[in-house]
């Protein structure tokens, strides 16, 4: 493919029109969004995103950063005249109508706590309490038998093996749900805590102190771009808590949307484009999990949501920084120089967004309604039809991009106080950062799963490997 002047990519990178000092930039679907002092906006059409029949092209209403005084100026650019989101694209009045969105479901709403025993698990020496299941009587173990039978007896095949003892009383064998069957209590899971560190980016995520499980995922891979460069990518999915098997649904998007992005880019297509194909496979991976059978095991009478989650994405290449997002999982710009702003780099598809960017509520209006964080977009089979935001930037500085769920940024929501969370060595040493901003949100309370991902930029110009 073309090569700008100098081979500083391996894709053209068509320049928005100069515009006004504060002036916004317009992502790949037609969204237009906040100005950052610190970052050239990029604009580059999204192929096969056509206006459905009948529907007008028009910028994505958005809402001002979080922490700032007021909205900041905004600007429309020429993108190609892709479609608006056809979420936001509705009519927001009259006022009735907002009272009672008609698809909206709330993020992080899981259950809390298997840090307490579950109530059918009584500690040992007590009774189980008066409403819960009595347990089924434990089954005499097997004897041994002389030639070889369930007991596993020399010259009989396989010894059984030793049961898995409860890490909290040490006693207690597990059963098959995760739980200690003499005190109770769950038992860590493979995805209560994990991190991962490449050479050029890092990420950690934990289940936190309220949740049973970790319903985040993330994915992270270095690939090479055709004119030798490295370029970075960064996935960050949060399961939606009130739909059936959200952590199913964010593992299996952060790892398609990752595997498309990996692909893609050493192929040379555009960040953008690669940023939008990819979101809508992760949907479709997704959309997949609705159409699995249930397990026997389940209520057949027992209403369940279809698997949802949402996604935030970061990629890295060229001098470039390429953001793509469905839901309210975030990316923010942190630079070096904190003397500069911090901005962020994403809108959320909430209800208290859509109410600030409507006009019809103040920013601190919109964040103290219960309604708040109810999402009004997300990856899911009963999710409208799914057209993903994408933004690209030109920092001008070193930085670094922070990719994380609402579990750290309830902590540090606006762009200020996220910088302030990141610490100053953030480029050089990113999975200090990683680990230091999960714990940043589990000292504030850690009421929900964290997942966060730190990108460096710019990336040194020597080839990466892929992951």
């Amino acid at each position: 493919m073309p090569q700008q002047s100098g081979g500083a990519a391996p894709w053209p990178v068509p320049q928005a029109d100069p515009v006004a000092a504060g002036a916004g930039v317009a992502g790949g679907d037609g969204a237009v969004g906040p100005a950052f002092p610190a970052l050239t906006p990029t604009v580059r059409p999204i192929a096969g995103a056509e206006p459905a029949p009948g529907q007008a092209a028009a910028p994505r209403a958005a809402a001002p950063a979080y922490g700032s005084a007021a909205a900041a100026p905004w600007a429309t650019a020429d993108a190609g005249a892709t479609p608006p989101d056809p979420r936001e694209s509705a009519a927001l009045d009259p006022l009735a109508d907002i009272d009672e969105p008609t698809l909206v479901i709330c993020s992080g709403a899981g259950p809390a706590d298997d840090h307490e025993p579950r109530p059918d698990r009584a500690p040992a020496g007590q009774p189980p309490a008066p409403d819960a299941t009595p347990a089924e009587p434990a089954q005499p173990a097997q004897p041994t038998q002389p030639g070889g039978g369930a007991g596993g007896a020399p010259g009989g095949g396989a010894p059984r093996p030793e049961p898995r003892r409860c890490a909290e009383c040490r006693a207690g064998a597990i059963d098959d749900d995760g739980y200690c069957e003499n005190c109770g209590h769950a038992q860590p899971r493979e995805r209560d805590h994990m991190e991962e560190e490449l050479a050029f980016v890092a990420a950690a995520s934990d289940r936190g102190l309220r949740h049973h499980r970790n319903e985040d995922a993330f994915a992270l891979s270095e690939a090479e771009l055709p004119d030798g460069s490295p370029a970075v990518v960064a996935v960050v999915c949060d399961g939606v808590s009130s739909a059936t098997r959200p952590d199913d649904a964010s593992a299996a998007a952060a790892r398609v949307a990752g595997e498309r992005l990996l692909t893609a880019l050493p192929r040379g297509t555009h960040p953008q484009q690669a940023m939008h194909e990819a979101i809508i496979a992760a949907a479709e991976a997704v959309n997949a999990l609705a159409q699995e059978a249930r397990p026997a095991h389940r209520d057949p009478h027992r209403h369940e949501n279809a698997p949802a989650c949402t996604i935030v994405s970061a990629v890295v290449a060229s001098g470039i920084l390429t953001v793509g997002w469905i839901g309210d999982s975030r990316a923010y710009w942190v630079p070096d120089d904190r003397a500069t702003p911090a901005a962020r780099l994403t809108e959320d598809d909430s209800w208290a967004a859509q109410m600030v960017a409507a006009g019809l509520l103040s920013e601190q209006e919109a964040y103290a309604d219960e309604r708040a964080h109810a999402i009004t977009g997300w990856l899911g089979a009963d999710a409208y039809e799914i057209e993903p935001h994408t933004a690209a930037f030109k920092p001008d500085r070193p930085g670094v991009v922070v990719v994380c769920t609402d579990g750290l940024w309830n902590y540090a929501e606006s762009a200020p106080e996220m910088a302030a969370a990141v610490p100053p060595d953030a480029r050089v040493r990113p999975m200090d950062s990683a680990r230091k901003l999960v714990g940043h949100a589990l000292e504030g309370g850690g009421h929900d799963n964290v997942t966060v991902a730190v990108v460096p930029f710019p990336l040194p110009p020597e080839g990466a490997g892929s992951a």
